[in-house]
């Protein structure tokens, strides 16, 4: 991954934990939000909490959302500790961007737990009726725009320039959620939309008469990738091996990035991320194979200097495992400094009385950049 090269402005505060407050347990009920019913996010947390009932008697509700907004606003309000998210309800809402640059939401506090690295793949899902079988191929096709879900999206968006092509090259058709955009593609109202690969839709569609295809992202392709990293930082190449129609054997040649991505603001208490982010861990035998994408919990798959900052909660665990380095610290430290520049910078940019919202979020738009690049940090996603 990307590192942030950038020099620390201070030291980071709130590493250091106060043991009389750290409760290290979980509570009896606890719920995640998560993707839709049926996608890969929403059953690998169905897995968890079957695994968290069996073993040490908790509840896990889980609570799914249509979109990268409905499933970060319970947690926001302080309803709901963590989400399964996706890259959206955390890397962009870190950013202030897409909809979370909106008046109500600017840049979060958002932190992480765990990634889930799994073989799946984050990826452009086509018909496979529409011949398409590269990201070019997706010119004058049909393509689904989630309302309300800037990652699937961006990521689309992301995709389309590895190509060299825009949303105006191809056919635009909106849906209220994923699972209505996935099913927008087997009825035959759409041709490709965003998902992962694990996903029941995806299974649903590969056994449909239109069938399946994943749109290539040759890794050769150096040019392709820079347009593609300049819109989406957090992709990597990676060679997808589990999905529908996918296995060792028939590896598809892409782009992905980390999902579901369990996440939680920086103000949950730092005792119960410990335990959560334990029982992640501790239990991971009893759930890796009750879901397909389960292994990419596995704790020798995780990525701990990522594009969000790790919660302190879970630093402490991953210190007493022996897997935190000390320059995770480091890194750690400049994505808390991120945050904190993005913060002041909305707080002094105010929300000011522009025309409508599209030229609040314009206007936030350039503080945002001008913020960042006084700070001397990276500029990603200056074009929404």
């Amino acid at each position: 991954m990307r590192h942030y090269t950038y020099a620390l402005l201070g030291a980071v505060a709130g590493l250091a934990l106060s043991g009389a407050a750290f409760a290290q347990k979980l509570p009896d009920q606890l719920t995640w939000t998560a993707y839709d019913v049926g996608s890969g996010g929403y059953n690998q947390a169905v897995a968890v909490g079957n695994a968290l009932k069996n073993k040490m008697n908790v509840t896990l509700r889980v609570l799914p959302g249509k979109n990268d907004v409905s499933r970060t606003v319970p947690l926001r309000e302080g309803k709901v500790p963590f989400s399964a998210n996706g890259v959206g309800g955390t890397y962009m809402a870190q950013e202030g961007v897409y909809e979370f640059g909106a008046k109500e939401w600017g840049p979060q506090k958002v932190r992480t737990l765990l990634l889930n690295n799994s073989d799946a793949l984050l990826t452009i899902v086509a018909a496979k009726d529409t011949g398409v079988k590269t990201m070019a191929d997706l010119k004058g096709k049909r393509v689904a725009w989630v309302i309300g879900a800037p990652s699937l999206n961006q990521n689309i968006t992301a995709l389309l320039a590895y190509a060299n092509l825009t949303w105006n090259d191809v056919q635009k058709v909106e849906f209220g959620g994923f699972g209505q955009a996935m099913q927008g593609i087997i009825n035959g109202q759409v041709d490709a939309a965003f998902s992962s690969t694990i996903s029941g839709p995806v299974y649903q569609l590969a056994s449909s008469p239109r069938g399946v295809a994943y749109p290539t992202v040759p890794h050769g392709d150096k040019a392709g990738w820079a347009r593609l990293k300049a819109k989406a930082p957090f992709f990597v190449p990676f060679m997808g091996a589990e999905g529908a129609e996918m296995s060792a054997d028939k590896k598809v040649e892409a782009a992905t990035y980390p999902y579901p991505v369990l996440m939680t603001y920086d103000t949950v208490d730092a005792g119960q991320v410990y335990a959560m982010t334990k029982a992640m861990v501790e239990l991971f035998d009893e759930y890796k194979a009750a879901a397909p994408g389960n292994g990419g919990w596995d704790i020798k798959r995780q990525v701990f200097d990522w594009v969000v900052p790790v919660h302190e909660g879970a630093v402490k665990y991953f210190k007493e495992i022996k897997v935190w380095k000390p320059e995770y610290d480091k890194s750690n430290a400049a994505l808390i400094e991120r945050q904190k520049v993005l913060a002041e910078a909305w707080a002094a940019h105010g929300k000011g009385s522009h025309a409508d919202d599209a030229a609040a979020m314009k206007a936030w738009q350039k503080t945002r950049a001008a913020a960042l690049e006084k700070a001397k940090m990276d500029v990603f996603l200056t074009e929404w």
